[in-house]
């Protein structure tokens, strides 16, 4: 369920755009709300997380300016946080977390704290949050000025202590496999690749394998809010974000004082994670056909044809011709997945998808190597995409229990490709090293309102493709008090990086003075691109 294969990968879990002193000490440890049915390792793990939070609040974060090759330059800041490997044993080994922050822009008496960011994945970095207020971002200019901006890399990616399934050069090496199965043949040697995977991620990564989850990233978060100083953690999540941000609020309640979640991943236990990514495969086809309308509205720009269905012939030619003779010799239809999955997900890509498949039509086909090949000489670019694939698998697959049943597998999504063709197969692929995964899958959380919780507010497009809308009804049901915001007719996944007075002014009203509307509100969709 995450953002393009190799070089980006599917983010359901996506992202869009791009997150003391003694006092505060009890804040920072009061006993998180345990679920009714808490189990002995529950309790000890809300125990370990208590003592790993009022450790943190102690120590605090040596801030400094960040290492040259982070890309994050003054006023920025860096520092660490150390948090248990294994909740339940606090004082065992302890992993490493990168984080980030930019001061609020305003006086001192206009403050109001930090606001933590994570932008989806999982595998998804949120570093780069601060620097919405040193490109000056018009859309966050008023929470700026109230609010820190914090951002960190979670447990296994990025600059925390990372985790590794491959090797990042072997891993975007293309051309890939067709994901559509033309043979039994086809499913078996997938089959191979994905256990081959699960094997390369246990060999490399194994000691961290057990512990890449939601919640003992949940519980990551508050040991940051302790470590910033933070009696309550104010949060913005987007599509994986907002599972993050769901599990928070259902372990620590009493610790939460803002959350804003948009794009929303369901949060019920049916869905984590093998039903949610079939969900995305049906929703990912009606945004695909959503974005072939608009292409063929716009034939004077793209000349692609001026229907749907002619649009849709002109991709099943492309995908023909590339798996017959890959473009370039590396692109195949994997890879052509991969950079056309980006338009259904985001509307910033419809045009310059668009743009690129014209050129190729018209008979520029070094346009579309230069956008869907691999580029074997980034390597550090292929070190992030690895790592951010590695995490996607490892969390998904730790989070919950998948069937281990190649049958189910191959029955469900042969139903679901008859209708759903466009990411169907390559989104089981993707995921079918969860049948195979060699480290222990947990029970997904019970998301639900306990004492403490405030009111949350959800924004979610009612076309998103990534994390469909049925997504935040379901969060809206289980977080009492909460109001959501739907934004009808549209699409984009990560609505609140995107100009609309009607979302904009409303989260901002939230972020600052913590108003919400006396009922759910329907905005009228964002502005479409323009050719």
């Amino acid at each position: 369920m995450r953002e393009n294969r190799p070089k980006s990968r599917l983010l359901a879990l996506g992202s869009a755009g791009v997150l003391v002193t003694a006092t505060l000490i009890a804040g920072a440890v009061s006993a998180p709300a345990a679920g009714a049915a808490a189990r002995p390792s529950q309790d000890r793990e809300a125990k370990g997380a208590e003592i790993a939070a009022a450790r943190a609040a102690k120590a605090g974060i040596k801030w400094q300016d960040c290492p040259a090759d982070w890309g994050l330059a003054k006023p920025i800041q860096c520092g660490w946080v150390s948090v248990p490997l294994d909740y339940a044993r606090p004082n065992g080994k302890q992993i490493k977390l990168a984080v980030d922050r930019i001061g609020n822009t305003g006086t001192k008496k206009e403050r109001q704290g930090a606001l933590v960011y994570n932008p989806g994945g999982p595998g998804g970095s949120g570093m780069r949050f601060p620097t919405r207020v040193t490109n000056k971002n018009p859309i966050w200019a008023n929470v700026a000025k109230a609010y820190d901006f914090v951002g960190f890399d979670p447990r296994g990616v990025g600059h925390s202590t990372p985790i590794s399934c491959v090797d990042p050069q072997e891993f975007v090496k293309a051309p890939k496999m067709d994901p559509v199965p033309d043979s039994r043949a086809d499913k078996t040697a997938q089959r191979k690749l994905a256990r081959a995977y699960a094997d390369g991620c246990a060999e490399r990564s194994g000691w961290m394998l057990p512990h890449m989850t939601t919640p003992n990233t949940a519980r990551d978060l508050d040991v940051i809010r302790a470590a910033l100083g933070e009696k309550k953690l104010n949060y913005l999540g987007v599509s994986y974000g907002t599972y993050l941000g769901a599990v928070y609020g259902t372990l620590f309640p009493g610790h939460l004082r803002r959350m804003v979640v948009d794009s929303v991943v369901n949060p019920s236990r049916e869905k984590i994670w093998y039903q949610a990514n079939l969900d995305q495969d049906v929703a990912f086809e009606g945004r695909w056909k959503d974005w072939q309308d608009w292409v063929a509205a716009n034939d004077a720009a793209f000349h692609l044809g001026t229907t749907r269905a002619a649009v849709q012939a002109k991709w099943l030619k492309l995908r023909a011709t590339a798996k017959k003779h890959p473009i370039g010799g590396v692109v195949g239809p994997a890879e052509l997945i991969s950079f056309f999955q980006s338009a259904p997900y985001y509307d910033s890509s419809w045009v310059p998808v668009a743009t690129v498949f014209s050129k190729y039509v018209a008979g520029d086909t070094q346009a579309l190597v230069d956008a869907a090949a691999p580029d074997l000489s980034d390597t550090a670019g292929n070190i992030s995409a690895e790592n951010g694939n590695a995490v996607y698998t490892a969390v998904e697959c730790a989070d919950a229990k998948w069937p281990t049943s190649w049958q189910r597998w191959d029955r469900d999504n042969t139903r679901l490709h008859r209708d759903y063709p466009f990411l169907t197969w390559a989104n089981a692929w993707m995921n079918l090293p969860c049948a195979t995964w060699p480290a222990k899958q947990h029970t997904p959380v019970d998301v639900r309102t306990h004492k403490g919780l405030p009111k949350v507010l959800i924004v979610q497009s009612a076309r998103d493709a990534a994390t469909p809308y049925e997504g935040a009804v379901e969060l809206h049901k289980r977080f009492k008090g909460s109001r959501l915001i739907t934004e009808r007719n549209a699409g984009s996944h990560g609505v609140t990086g995107l100009v609309n007075p009607c979302i904009n002014q409303r989260v901002d009203a939230y972020l600052l003075g913590g108003e919400l509307d006396g009922k759910d509100v329907t905005c009228a969709p964002h502005a479409t691109p323009k050719p």
